[in-house]
This record gives structure tokens, C-alpha cells and sequence, in this order.
């Protein structure tokens, strides 16, 4: 068997470098009342968490929302995020972790489905950009599958997927990974129930120490 070292680790943003996981699920529950949608407690939130975003919502409201719905639902959400989001701290250990990573002579990048400018601007804030030798966000419409920008991201950096790691609390990360052959570590601190990243077969951490550990394992 092939044993595979990672080089480079592309890190998601929301809900694993940035403990947001709470105040995303709060600040849809302020926009599904403002639009007068069904509430949902925390646990039916999760479980039902899911990509494409459309597909979420499906799941959440039993029906599928015509586009310009949720374009609406998309920007409001948005809205209501950054106006929610002032006390939200980056994961317990992850500077030390992504210090660690870089100190270590490997390299790491940062995707994300949330919208460039503000991704930028928070990573900024924190003061961890120099971590990164590149960050991208979405830019364009949102709520879709992050498959396609893994590959785009990944291009641009001129990488071999096979030596990359991606770590992400979803399984839309897993099912990235998968599409472009690179390795994947689950984080478990996002939308998603521990028992449904279980199913997608891979290593999960449920801290950033872990995902260290895990990261420099042979694969």
C-alpha cells in the first residue's frame, strides 16, 4: 500500500478555524421567523444540515424554495450573520495549530464558502493571514457545493491532490476531497451530528490538536 504524506493542508472557515456554529444556527432562526417560516430547534438544524443550501432548506420546510426565494433567504441570512456574529473567537487551539503546521515547513490555505470580502476581513482581524499562502472565498451567488472551487483553489496553487489534506466539519468537505482526490480530516465542531460525519468513513477530530495528529499520519 502506497502510505501518502501531506504536504499542504486547505482549511475550511465556518464552523472549523471559526467556532460559528451556534450563531448561524441563531441567526437563521431569526431569519426564518422575520419571514414567517417554521422554527426548528438546534438539533432538528443539524440534522438536517446539508449542500447545496437549497437542499437544507428542502429538508428543513418539506418543500423546495423557487430561486428568487432564496437568493432572498440567502442575503437575509447574511445580514442577520454579520449582525450576530460579534462575539464569535476562532476554535479553541487552531492558531497554534496553523503556527504549528507552517512551523513545521509545510504550507496551508484557507477555502470557504462565505463570501470573500468578509472572509478576508476576518481572517484579517484575527491577525492569522500570514498563515495562509492563499484564502479564498465565495465570490458569486451562494449555497452551492464546494467540489468545484477545491479544484479551481487547488490549480491555482499548482498542487498534486494527492499530497493535499483538506480539514472541514462537513461532508460537503468530504465529498470534495473525494472529487479531487485529495485526503480529508473531519472536524467535528460544525452543523453537521458527529454520527453523520461518521458515515462518510474518514478520520474525525474533535479538537484541533487532533487534527494535527491526524494530519501528519501517512495515509
Amino acid at each position: 500500500m502506497l502510505l501518502i504524506v501531506t504536504e499542504h493542508i486547505v482549511w475550511d472557515w465556518n464552523g472549523t478555524l471559526f467556532d460559528d456554529a451556534l450563531i448561524v444556527y441563531l441567526a437563521s432562526c431569526q431569519v426564518f421567523a422575520a419571514r414567517g417560516l417554521p422554527s426548528v430547534t438546534a438539533d432538528e438544524y443539524r440534522a438536517a444540515y446539508t449542500r447545496p443550501i437549497q437542499d437544507f432548506y428542502h429538508r428543513l420546510f418539506g418543500r423546495q424554495l423557487a430561486d428568487g426565494e432564496f437568493v432572498g433567504l440567502d442575503d437575509a441570512f447574511h445580514d442577520a450573520y454579520r449582525r450576530t456574529m460579534a462575539g464569535v473567537t476562532l476554535t479553541i487551539g487552531a492558531r497554534q495549530v496553523l503556527r504549528d503546521w507552517r512551523l513545521g515547513g509545510r504550507t496551508q490555505s484557507l477555502l470557504s464558502m462565505f463570501r470573500h470580502e468578509q472572509l478576508t476581513a476576518l481572517v484579517g482581524r484575527y491577525g492569522i493571514q500570514d498563515e495562509f499562502v492563499r484564502i479564498d472565498g465565495l465570490v458569486g451567488p451562494g449555497g452551492g457545493r464546494k467540489a468545484e472551487y477545491l479544484a479551481r483553489h487547488l490549480a491555482a496553487l499548482h498542487l498534486d491532490p494527492a499530497g493535499v489534506l483538506l480539514v472541514g466539519d462537513s461532508l460537503d468537505d468530504a465529498d470534495a476531497a473525494a472529487e479531487v482526490g485529495a485526503g480529508c480530516v473531519l472536524y467535528n465542531g460544525g452543523y453537521h451530528e458527529r454520527s453523520a460525519l461518521e458515515v462518510a468513513g474518514l478520520p474525525i477530530a474533535d479538537t484541533m490538536a487532533e487534527v494535527l495528529s491526524l494530519a501528519t499520519a501517512p495515509r
